[in-house]
């Protein structure tokens, strides 16, 4: 039997180990889509570029009204518009959503929304709340990603403000919110604000530094997110000509320096007045963007935590705007090209149950898929075995046809033993698998005939 096992094992990880991504169309139409989120329920949340928020149901219909129409207040196109939402962590109770958008006359401003209290999906006309403005020098580099962390504080990404190699040295200024991700308690208020500042806020209490800031020396942190499991942050921040960065923090980390306009990536660009390398944060991982490639702008993912693909577990997913890459990260550091993929991708979603889409700015939205477990084979011989449910989480059920059952056997994908039952001859079993972890596991029935078969077994 190991010798079996581990045949099967060489050719599943042969096939793990090659590009096993792909991407499945699940919805088109959509006009220069930026964003797209969950409300914690099992509809998706398209943001448009433009200032309309849609809904897109789980079946890939469209809702005929808008969620959202803001296109009138929001100055759009190239790298400004309605760029991101954010759903409040208790929004079935209290219908609170943010957005961040360029106005017209091109700063950024946080503002507040309700839902119709009538219409779980329409917003409610008139309900805006402004949380905070901040002036954007250039037209480019606006940020544009604010997320909730566990902690219910609202992070926001800002850009250094834009033009080319942040002239005006914004990103390394404390005293500035450009160049920053910054974290604010939405749910108070302070002084002169419609927030207050987190006492465990680097800056908190400072009278010159601006109190806002978590971290600091971006260039244009093109999406953020948080990993749902450890609540680690990761950042996809846009280099400058040659280095595509992905950097990584852990959720109580503050006050890092990413090190933007001293260095792109962990190359140095402009070092003149920096802090020492020590007091820098470079990131986890990086690629390259020069002229030799066709890559351009690094888009942020997220990590993986989702039920339907175990390989990718634990993976960050990131992409390319230019060449269409489709990338992953492991939590060492190891970077992984799945290849280009026909598509300009501007965003990463998630919905209620972890699974991953990427945006398009074309228009499309598509699912990511792991075809290694899509077609990775399976050892049957003439043995016919019915075995459910697969995915499963705490039975089994395994049926054989014609023949009864003398062993089964299930190991892990290294190759050990988990479980072991023999001498059953029976036709049906039911098997408790409570014990094993989230995962991919392989299953060998031996039958009294002397027939044998190999399934793959998902533990969700």
């Amino acid at each position: 039997m190991r010798i079996i096992i581990s045949i099967l094992l060489f050719f599943l990880f042969e096939n793990i180990s090659a590009q096993n991504i792909d991407i499945e169309l699940f919805k088109n139409g959509f006009s220069s889509p930026l964003d797209l989120q969950n409300a914690g329920d099992d509809r998706l949340f398209v943001v448009e570029q433009g200032g309309r928020i849609k809904i897109l149901q789980p079946d890939g219909t469209i809702n005929q009204n808008l969620y959202l129409n803001i296109s009138s207040q929001v100055s759009s196109g190239s790298e400004q518009g309605l760029l991101g939402l954010a759903f409040h962590p208790d929004y079935s109770n209290n219908g609170y959503f943010y957005i961040n958008y360029t106005k017209t006359n091109g700063d950024t401003r946080i503002s507040r929304f309700s839902v119709d209290p009538t219409n779980p999906d329409m917003a409610l006309s008139g309900s805006e709340f402004t949380i905070i403005e901040y002036d954007q020098p250039f037209s480019n580099h606006n940020g544009g990603g604010i997320a909730f962390g566990a902690d219910g504080y609202l992070y926001i990404a800002t850009g250094d403000g834009g033009n080319g190699g942040d002239p005006g040295n914004r990103a390394q200024n404390t005293t500035l919110l450009l160049g920053k991700l910054l974290r604010i308690d939405i749910d108070n208020t302070s002084t002169g604000r419609n927030y207050s500042i987190p006492s465990d806020n680097p800056f908190a209490g400072s009278a010159v530094n601006a109190e806002e800031i978590w971290a600091y020396g971006l260039r244009n942190p093109w999406r953020f997110s948080f990993d749902s499991l450890n609540q680690d942050l990761w950042i996809g921040d846009v280099g400058q000509q040659n280095v595509e960065e992905i950097d990584r923090a852990g959720s109580t980390e503050a006050g890092l320096n990413y090190g933007w306009r001293c260095y792109e990536g962990s190359a140095p660009y402009n070092t003149s007045g920096c802090p020492t390398m020590q007091d820098l944060t470079f990131p986890i991982a990086e690629y390259s963007s020069n002229s030799s490639t066709s890559n351009c702008s690094v888009t942020g993912g997220y990590v993986y935590r989702g039920g339907a693909y175990p390989a990718l577990e634990g993976l960050y997913f990131f992409a390319d705007v230019c060449s269409g890459l489709i990338g992953t990260v492991d939590s060492l550091g190891n970077l992984v090209d799945h290849g280009n993929f026909s598509g300009s991708w501007v965003s990463f979603g998630v919905d209620v149950n972890k699974e991953l889409y990427i945006v398009g700015i074309g228009g499309s939205i598509f699912r990511i898929i792991d075809t290694a477990i899509i077609g990775s084979p399976e050892f049957d011989n003439p043995l016919s075995i019915v075995m459910t449910p697969n995915p499963a989480k705490e039975n089994l059920n395994i049926i054989v046809e014609n023949d009864q059952i003398r062993s089964i056997s299930i190991v892990d994908i290294k190759g050990s033993l988990l479980l072991k039952q023999d001498t059953l001859l029976l036709s049906a079993i039911n098997l408790d698998v409570s014990s094993l972890n989230h995962g991919f596991y392989i299953v060998k029935i031996d039958s009294e005939s002397g027939k044998s078969a190999i399934k793959k077994l998902v533990i969700k």
